[in-house]
């Protein structure tokens, strides 16, 4: 029998975003299939290369993907932007900065030479100016076999970032397979690994489980009543349809791997709706 998993994404911020680069990252105005499937798939344990161990027992991604997906805006929120820097100030020398930097070394020499200790505190600063973070790509010379730094830049790095404040949206997603939906149901309320609104600095600010209802996830998602402080008449719906559905448009929104280094999504199609809430 068909029924609906719901799922209630609820936070201070939320960002779901389909073209993000690390200078601009944007967010849609409702969650993606992408985020929503990923954030299930956090809750199962699922590895994004799907590296399996004797002990690892999660989904694979094809059968969370099949799932049909709908969401609704019952509280919209409000697109808001960060200005966001990464790396920008002075922070605490370690032994590894010296060892890999040789030039940071030669210029701290006066301060650190008699330091101890696992750090070498911000005495190191008056000796070190427009420095940032450590060294990044560590790794031995392959002539001297001496660890050095592949980069080491001290400028900032600067984002622009949107998130949609104060929202709120109910998701489904649907299945044949009541089995699935319940251990899903389970993940979510005893979850495998930390679970983001989009991103991880976007924690929920609720229970994410809503429940399981029969039915489809159109209809599920047009009875089922508003969450708090929701828009007091009607709201936007997005659900997930067949290919050359009418009036139905494509997104580049469906998981094809999580992969770190070669993440992949197909396109779907989905139709915007409008729902009313029933008076009593």
């Amino acid at each position: 029998m068909t029924a609906t998993l719901l799922l209630r994404l609820e936070g201070l911020l939320q960002a779901w975003g389909t073209r993000s680069h690390f200078h601009n990252r944007d967010t849609l105005p409702r969650p993606t299939k992408s985020g929503v499937i990923g954030l299930l798939a956090a809750a199962d344990g699922h590895d994004r290369d799907e590296h399996r161990t004797a002990e690892d027992d999660f989904l694979p991604l094809t059968t969370l993907a099949q799932l049909r997906f709908g969401v609704r805006a019952d509280r919209p929120g409000t697109l808001v932007e960060d200005f966001h820097t990464t790396g920008g100030g002075n922070y605490p020398l370690t032994p590894r900065d010296l060892i890999t930097d040789p030039d940071r070394a030669h210029r701290a020499a006066p301060i650190t030479d008699h330091l101890t200790g696992p750090t070498f505190t911000h005495e190191a600063e008056t000796a070190l100016t427009a420095w940032y973070g450590a060294p990044k790509g560590i790794a031995p010379n392959p002539a001297t076999g001496v660890l050095q730094a592949a980069n080491r830049k001290r400028t900032p790095l600067t984002s622009t970032r949107s998130y949609l404040a104060d929202a709120a949206f109910l998701a489904g997603v649907q299945s044949d397979n009541h089995a699935l939906l319940q251990r899903l149901a389970d993940r979510l309320n005893e979850p495998r690994r930390l679970l983001w609104l989009g991103r991880k600095n976007c924690p929920p600010t609720h229970d994410l489980f809503h429940g399981i209802r029969p039915g489809d996830v159109e209809n599920v998602l047009t009875h089922e009543p508003p969450l708090p402080r929701a828009r007091p008449t009607r709201c936007t719906a997005w659900i997930e349809a067949p290919p050359g559905t009418p009036n139905a448009q494509p997104i580049t929104d469906q998981p094809v791997t999580f992969a770190s280094h070669h993440r992949t999504h197909a396109d779907r199609w989905e139709q915007r709706r409008t729902i009313t809430w029933s008076t009593p």
